[in-house]
């Protein structure tokens, strides 16, 4: 085994030869890695314990550091740790180093000028070392230096006898921390400390106090400086509030596609260094090297990690696995970064294990060349640099698809006429010639152009701007209403406008604009979603857009893990329960103008959808609770109406009822401040939007009886109290998320309840009066299929008096499985006439079609046709059968 680590690496040699490495203490280490555990131990090593004062503490560092590095390039070369190993022991190494070089210069300082006090809170202060880059990332080399910023709490002074302010006697800890690792001594170095990554570098201060670091971002922070901040880590344990403001500084809350222009340009600039110095050869910087792998991770983090916090990560592999998970790279593409990342960082170690120098670049003497090649596993030279080159070119062709400037649309040059408008009469020639109503579209186009809000777009945005109307002009001409559509593509522009990060992904994503003017010349409903939420923009250019696969139990655990990650931010979880609910809404939409779904199953997806984000409401909402009894809520969701029945539209309210089940003395109040709670979670509106309007009406005592209710409150009212159309509506009435007992007793009680015993007569009289109560404010006029006689209210009615006349002596009709296969059940059990079941289950479906056409295909109001008159009789023949009458009000819908 060292007798290999020699072999490629004459650093190793050198450290056996020396007798620096003790054999009886280092080759027992070499049987296992280093652990966070063995870190904690070197803390009480007797050589550290027993070091005199700042020589000795820096002379112990350096030869452990001997140890640590050897222990990582034998087991490396030997082929016995993988490149995970390699770099988490080195950087664990490094943050034990950190600590203990600060512990010492704390105390140093704080024997000589006293305590530091915070000046606010009177507190003792501490200073935190944030690690940027690899150090962050836990993705050290053993020969990296190491990129440190530090920041102090508050300002504030010492309480010693020779007061120093908090920035003089921070600065004083920072210098001697630095000089404990970073000072060239007979021993060596522990690591080279680079401070430039601080704000203003190094004409800033070397530590600054968190207001400071916070009002500098805010003001000063520049792009790159949000790269770097990525991967920022607090190492050192003492309480701070750095990362609460760093995030929103590095992760923008709304998709930040302008991050492709800021990273084109570093990018450049990095390009540009390395051809001035010929370091085409090197690894790291050069084409397709490990630099553009974690470009391709950090670019989709700065894009997406403001809306997906899991995204939120230190690590280049695990933000590539995560990208992967979430769709937004391919699994391929993730595999080939994956092990060309994996096999360009083990050729940088090897280059550094050599002579333990922070080198990327290939060696360049033959014999140096044959070593490598042998320790990566090759033949020879030539063969190892076949596969280096295989993995550097797959590297750099995916960084150059993902991060290649957009291609200008190619279009006719007479679309350039159409903005700026310019020319008035060549704006109404070309217009008019493409179909659109030119005058009307030209004077939208004057209006835009002369608007504060297009005066007053950015040096950046402006020109995005002015390339993406032509573009909207030859995609709206391409419509089967090209006016309508340009119209709204321009209101669209103007309300984005503001987000420059939008503009850039409709530039960076032209062909995204055809598929946005599709969307809006068949429905004003999806324009106005699309204008209250921009973000799904993002949604365009997915490739799950019109992947009719729902996998509700996966985007389930997805939103919980999205909720987890928020770490108890309440606003930041209903925000992600907005923007999970707002994805599928859209996605939905977008296929259902595709033609891709059935009435009936939009209906069942959106139902899932709402029992989904009630499923992860509820225990988001139970943590976000104070003062509570028990762990989890003796509590659950019971779903009315078109939730219970499973035929949510898109814009529909959610009917529900609260129930719970706990005997605890304080159960009734808890329970009441979690209803109250949680309703609003659902119905408020935040930064992201709205989710659902929520209606508790159907509720036992209605709006004057309690919020949520006992199971055993709840079975008495149904049983003692409850008027018939409450049965009527318990027909429709589910059990959506909760405790599983109370679902259990929820169902018995609601099949207790629609199979008693009920004199037909009666139930059809009540059903009747009922059904006629509701002419004084819905008149049941032939234009509306919901409340016409023979419309959408008749069926239900119809089914409703089925169930709770019929169900039992006929179980199978309390399955909620909707009207239309309830009417078919009735008609099998012999209940109804079949033929007539038939055609007003087709009729049920049709008025459901035009229901759901009216709001999101921009179809026109219905007109009582041959059609539409037909299906109003032939409900009304099944009215009449049922309830032994002919309808009242039937002259007015035929």
């Amino acid at each position: 085994m060292l007798d290999t680590a020699r072999r490629y690496s004459p650093f190793v040699a050198r450290l056996l030869d020396s007798g620096r490495l003790d054999t009886n203490v280092f080759l027992p280490m070499l049987a296992q890695p280093l652990k966070p555990a063995d870190f904690e131990a070197f803390a009480d090593w007797a050589a550290l314990q027993a070091a005199e004062g700042e020589a000795g503490l820096a002379r112990e560092l350096r030869r452990l550091r001997s140890y640590v590095v050897a222990h990582i390039i034998v087991r490396d070369t030997n082929r016995i740790s993988d490149l995970d190993e390699v770099t988490r022991t080195i950087t664990l190494f490094a943050e034990f180093a950190v600590n203990t070089a600060l512990k010492f210069a704390y105390a140093y300082y704080q024997d000589m000028y006293g305590t530091p006090i915070g000046r606010y809170t009177q507190e003792q202060q501490y200073l935190s070392v944030v690690a940027m880059g690899k150090a962050g990332g836990y993705e050290l080399n053993v020969s990296s230096d190491i990129d440190l910023i530090f920041v102090y709490p508050e300002a504030g002074a010492t309480d010693g006898r020779r007061e120093k302010d908090n920035q003089t006697f921070f600065t004083k800890v920072g210098q001697k921390l630095i000089a404990l690792l970073n000072d060239m001594t007979a021993d060596g170095q522990v690591f080279r400390v680079d401070m430039r990554l601080r704000p203003d570098g190094d004409s800033g201060p070397l530590v600054l106090s968190e207001t400071a670091l916070e009002q500098y971002l805010i003001q000063q922070g520049r792009e790159w400086e949000r790269y770097a901040w990525c991967k920022g880590r607090v190492i050192t344990p003492y309480p701070n509030g750095i990362e609460a403001l760093v995030r929103p500084f590095v992760f923008r809350k709304y998709l930040d596609y302008n991050a492709y222009d800021a990273m084109r340009g570093l990018h450049r600039q990095i390009r540009s260094e390395v051809s001035k110095k010929g370091m085409a050869d090197n690894v790291k910087l050069g084409s397709g090297g490990i630099r553009e792998v974690e470009f391709i991770a950090q670019i989709f983090q700065m894009i997406r990690g403001g809306q997906n916090r899991s995204l939120q990560l230190k690590g280049t592999r695990e933000t590539l696995r995560k990208l992967a998970e979430a769709g937004i790279v391919s699994t391929q593409n993730a595999d080939t970064l994956l092990a060309a990342y994996a096999f360009l960082r083990d050729v940088e170690h090897r280059l550094q294990y050599w002579e333990d120098l922070q080198t990327q670049t290939l060696p360049v003497q033959p014999e140096q060349q044959q070593l490598l090649a042998e320790s990566m596993g090759f033949a020879d030279y030539a063969a190892f640099s076949d596969g280096l080159n295989a993995h550097r070119s797959a590297v750099n062709a995916l960084f150059n698809e993902i991060l290649s400037r957009p291609e200008e649309p190619q279009r006719s040059d007479r679309w350039q006429g159409v903005w700026p408008p310019l020319d008035r009469e060549a704006c109404l020639n070309v217009l008019a010639e493409h179909g659109f109503d030119a005058e009307t579209a030209t004077a939208k186009l004057e209006q835009i152009a002369g608007s504060s809000k297009y005066r007053h777009l950015s040096a950046h945005a402006q020109p995005r701007f002015d390339a993406i109307i032509p573009s909207m002009a030859e995609a709206a001409a391409a419509q089967s209403s090209p006016t309508d559509t340009l119209l709204r593509l321009l209101a669209f522009l103007e309300t984005i406008s503001r987000r420059s990060s939008y503009l850039a992904l409709l530039h960076e994503h032209p062909k995204i604009l055809l598929r946005l003017a599709e969307i809006m010349n068949q429905s004003a409903w999806v324009t106005d979603y699309l204008t209250r939420y921009p973000i799904l923009l993002d949604e365009l250019i997915s490739a799950q857009l019109l992947d009719t696969r729902f996998d509700w139990a996966k985007l389930a655990a997805e939103l919980s893990d999205g909720l987890a990650n928020c770490s108890g931010d309440t606003e930041a979880q209903m925000d992600v329960l907005r923007h999970f609910q707002h994805t599928q809404v859209f996605r939905l939409a977008v296929q259902d103008l595709a033609g891709l779904w059935t009435i009936e199953a939009v209906s069942d997806q959106l139902s899932a959808l709402a029992d989904t984000v009630l499923a992860a409401a509820i225990p988001a909402v139970w943590a976000d609770m104070p003062k509570k009894h028990c762990e989890t809520p003796q509590f659950a969701v019971i779903g009315y109406g078109k939730l219970g029945g499973k035929e949510l539209g898109y814009a529909s309210d959610l009917d529900l009822v609260y129930l719970f089940d706990d005997d605890h003395p304080d159960a009734q109040d808890t329970y009441i401040r979690f209803a109250r709670r949680l309703t609003n979670w659902l119905s408020a509106l935040t930064g992201a939007g709205s989710l659902y309007d929520v209606d508790l009406r159907l509720r036992p005592n209605g709006d004057s009886g309690y919020l949520v209710q006992s199971v055993a409150a709840f079975e008495k009212y149904q049983h003692e109290q409850a008027w018939t159309w409450e049965h009527q509506s318990l027909t429709r009435a589910r059990w959506i998320v909760g405790k599983p007992e109370i679902q259990t007793a929820f169902d018995r009680i609601r099949s207790e309840i629609l199979t008693r015993t009920r004199p037909q007569q009666e139930l059809a009289q009540e059903i009747i009066a009922m059904r006629e109560k509701m002419f004084a404010t819905h008149p049941p006029l032939a234009d509306s299929v919901k409340y016409a006689r023979g419309g959408v209210v008749d069926v239900e009615f119809i089914v409703q008096y089925l169930i709770l006349a019929h169900s039992g002596r006929h179980p199978q009709l309390l399955d909620n499985y909707g009207n239309i296969a309830l009417l078919d059940i009735a008609a099998g059990c012999g209940l109804i006439d079949s033929a007539l079941a038939e055609k007003s289950r087709t009729a049920y479906r049709f008025y459901r079609l035009q229901q759901h056409n009216t709001k999101l295909r921009d179809a026109e109001k219905v007109r009582p046709d041959a059609t539409l008159l037909e299906h109003y009789q032939n409900v009304c023949r099944l009215w009449q059968q049922v309830f032994g009458e002919e309808p009242k009000g039937i002259e007015q819908a035929v």
